[in-house]
C-alpha cells in the first residue's frame, strides 16, 4: 500500500487500485497524520486542526473517522488485533508506514540526498522521478486550515528547489540544452527566483543561443531593478560576464575540477590525484577528493570500462589506507561494486 498527498489525498493498494478512504474529513485526518512524518499527533491537536469551532462531540467524531480509516487501510486485519498503520500512541495517533510508501516523504528524502551529493549516480534520475509524481498542489483537496496552508507553502518551496536543482545537475554534467522550454515556463511562473533566470540563461547558452542567454539575463536585471530596486546577485552577474567573455563554454564536459580551477577529464584528474597522493601530507587529502570526483565523472559517462580504469588507476601504497576518509572510501567501494556488476 502507498499513500499520496502531492495532489489530492489518496491511498493505493499494491496492485495500484484505489482505496476508498471515505469522506473529506477522513482524508483530512489521514493527511494530517502524513504531515506529522511519523510523529504522534494528539487528539486535541487533531480536533483543533479539523474544526475552527469544534462541536461538542468532536473527539467522538474523530475516533469514528480513525476507525473507518483503519478498516479501509487494513481490511484483512483480524478482529481485536492491534492496528499496524494508524496506531494509537499515548494521547493521540501516529501513521506507521515506511517513508518510501508515502510520496511526500519519498520526495523529501530524494531531494535531501541530491542536495548532499548532487553528483552521485542516480541523483538526477531520482529527482526527475519524484518531481514527475506531483499531481497538483500538496493536499489539494484538504480545506485551507492553518496546518494545510503551512504544509502547502513549505512543500511548494521544496518543489521549486527540486526543479532548479534537477536542472542545475543536468547543466553541470554537460547536458541540459533541452531544458529551455521547461525553464522558460518556470521563470514565467516564478519571476522572482534569481537562480531560475541563471539556469534558463545557461540552458540557452548550452543550446547555442548566446544572444538569447544574454537577453534573458538583461531581462532579469531590468525586472529586479524596476520592480524591486535590487541589482542582480553575484551569480547572475558572473554568468553574464562569463558568457560575454566566452569563458562559459556552450558545451558541457563530464569532468572534475582541480583546486586551481582548471577543468580536467576523469583520466587526467585521477592521474593528477595519484601524483598528489604520492606527495603525502595535505596533498593526499586533496587527492582523495579528486579521485572520488573522477570516479563519479566516469560513472556519469555510462562507460563501465572507463570507470573501472579510473578506479584501478589510483594505485597508491596500501599502507596509507588507515589515513583514508571512511565516507569517501565507502563511496569508492560502492562505485566499484556497481561497475563490477
Amino acid at each position: 500500500m502507498r499513500i499520496d498527498v502531492l495532489g489530492a489525498v489518496r491511498a493505493l493498494r499494491d496492485d495500484g487500485s484505489p482505496i476508498d478512504l471515505g469522506g473529506p474529513r477522513h482524508r483530512e485526518v489521514l493527511a494530517r497524520l502524513v504531515a506529522a512524518e511519523g510523529r504522534m499527533v494528539t487528539t486535541d491537536t487533531l480536533v483543533d486542526d479539523l474544526w475552527t469551532d469544534p462541536p461538542a462531540r468532536a473527539v467522538g467524531a474523530l475516533r469514528t473517522f480513525v476507525a473507518a480509516l483503519r478498516r479501509a487501510l487494513e481490511p484483512d486485519r483480524p478482529p481485536r488485533s492491534p492496528p499496524r498503520v494508524i496506531v494509537t500512541e499515548g494521547p493521540g495517533y501516529v501513521l506507521r508506514l515506511p517513508r518510501e510508501d508515502v510520496d511526500v516523504h519519498r520526495f523529501q528524502d530524494t531531494l535531501a540526498r541530491a542536495r548532499r551529493d548532487p553528483g552521485a549516480p542516480g541523483a538526477v534520475t531520482g529527482l526527475g522521478t519524484v518531481l514527475a509524481a506531483w499531481r497538483g498542489p500538496a493536499y489539494a483537496d484538504v480545506p485551507d486550515s492553518p496546518w494545510a496552508l503551512r504544509e502547502r507553502i513549505r512543500l511548494e518551496e521544496l518543489r521549486l528547489e527540486g526543479v532548479e536543482l534537477h536542472a542545475r545537475i543536468l547543466l553541470d554534467s554537460g547536458e541540459g540544452a533541452g531544458l529551455v522550454a521547461g525553464l522558460g515556463a518556470h521563470v514565467a511562473e516564478h519571476p522572482w527566483r534569481e537562480p531560475a533566470w541563471g539556469l534558463l540563461a545557461r540552458a540557452l547558452h548550452r543550446a547555442g543561443r548566446r544572444a538569447d542567454a544574454l537577453a534573458t539575463l538583461r531581462r532579469a536585471r531590468t525586472m529586479l531593478v524596476d520592480q524591486l530596486g535590487l541589482d542582480p546577485g553575484s551569480d547572475l552577474q558572473r554568468l553574464e560576464r562569463d558568457i560575454l567573455s566566452g569563458s562559459a563554454p556552450p558545451e558541457g564536459v563530464s569532468a572534475a575540477w582541480t583546486g586551481t580551477g582548471v577543468r580536467l577529464g576523469p583520466r587526467t584528474t585521477v592521474t593528477l590525484a595519484r601524483t598528489l597522493a604520492l606527495a603525502g601530507g595535505d596533498a593526499l587529502v586533496h587527492s582523495r577528493r579528486d579521485r572520488l570526483a573522477a570516479v563519479r565523472a566516469a560513472e556519469r559517462t555510462g562507460d563501465p570500462s572507463l570507470t573501472a580504469r579510473i578506479i584501478g588507476a589510483y594505485d597508491v601504497p596500501a599502507l596509507w589506507s588507515r589515513a583514508d576518509d571512511p565516507g569517501q572510501s565507502r563511496a569508492v567501494v560502492a562505485a566499484a561494486e556497481r561497475t563490477l556488476t
